[in-house]
Formats: structure tokens, sequence, C-alpha cells
């Protein structure tokens, strides 16, 4: 199973709201689960990062066809409670394009690219994920203002995280 295999399954769970996902097949075992990526009070987060697995090309399909085929998740009513605290947030969200570690800065020393407040347009870069040794920009990719820093400096993000939050302008 190669990364864009994985990318069609999250894609997929996050349309039918499916929050966990696992397939064993042979030698080969893959689990996924998704959240809001931030974590509700009184929960620990630990985060692990995993060595990359090799799928055969026919184990592709079914993945994708157990994730196409499966129910949406029912909400819990412990959850129901927490999501009426929580203020809902407007505006696009400048989303991680892939798994990497977040950085606000090009280096340690210098000022971050944008801060809440700060006016973006499309093109300007708003931080670095490095990913395998290379750090790839980050753009805003669209016009408006920085409202919300939604992830944490040298810390790990997943593809599709929402890494800020812009009030159109």
């Amino acid at each position: 199973m190669d990364l864009k295999d994985i990318k069609v399954i999250v894609d997929l769970m996050k349309k039918n709201a499916v929050s966990e996902f696992e397939m064993e097949e042979g030698d080969f075992k893959i689990k996924l689960k998704r959240d809001s990526g931030k974590p509700r009070k009184g929960e620990t987060v630990v985060v692990q990062e995993a060595a990359p697995m090799i799928l055969p090309a026919a184990a592709a399909a079914p993945v994708a066809a157990a994730v196409a085929t499966a129910a949406p998740a029912p909400a819990t009513p412990a959850a129901a409670p927490a999501a009426a605290l929580a203020p809902v947030a407007e505006g696009p969200e400048v989303k991680s394009p892939m798994i990497g570690t977040f950085y606000r800065k090009p280096s340690p020393d210098a000022d971050s690219y944008v801060e809440v407040g700060s006016v973006v347009e499309p093109d300007t870069v708003v931080c670095i994920i490095e990913a395998m040794k290379v750090m790839n920009e980050i753009k805003a990719e669209v016009k408006g203002t920085i409202a919300e820093v939604l992830a944490e400096e040298g810390k790990p993000v997943e593809y599709g995280q929402a890494l800020f939050r812009i009030e159109p302008n």
C-alpha cells in the first residue's frame, strides 16, 4: 500500500464519518484512527510515528471497498455536551498536505512566518512541515487574516490536520 492509497482511505473515512478503520491481511496490518486533532478535557495524547508498510497491490482494492461500504459511526451521548461547549470557529483552514513536523519559523532564531492577525495572500508562506528531512513550505492558498493557530510548534501533524484558521477578507 502506498501513501496515495492511505490518503484515499483517509478521505473516505472523513466522507463517511468513520472514526476508526482496521485491516489485516496476511503479514500486513493497518489501523487508522481520526479525530479533531485536539485533545478533549482531561485527555492525554501520545503521538507515535510508525514505519511505512508495503502492501501487495491486490490488497488495496478490498481496503477501499471496506471503507466505502462502512456506515457512519453513531454519535455518543457523551460527545454531544462536549461539542455544545466548544465555540464553532468560522473560516477556511490551512490543512497539512502531509505527515511531518510543524514549524512556524524558518529557523529557531527567526520570527514566525505569520501570527494571529497577520494578513495573508494565497501565495504567503505560513509555515514549514518537515517530512523525511525535507522542509516543505506551506502556503495560505486563500486571502484573509490569520484568526487562529491550530498546531503546536515542533510537534507532529497528520495529513489533513488543520494548521491555521483564516478569516476571509
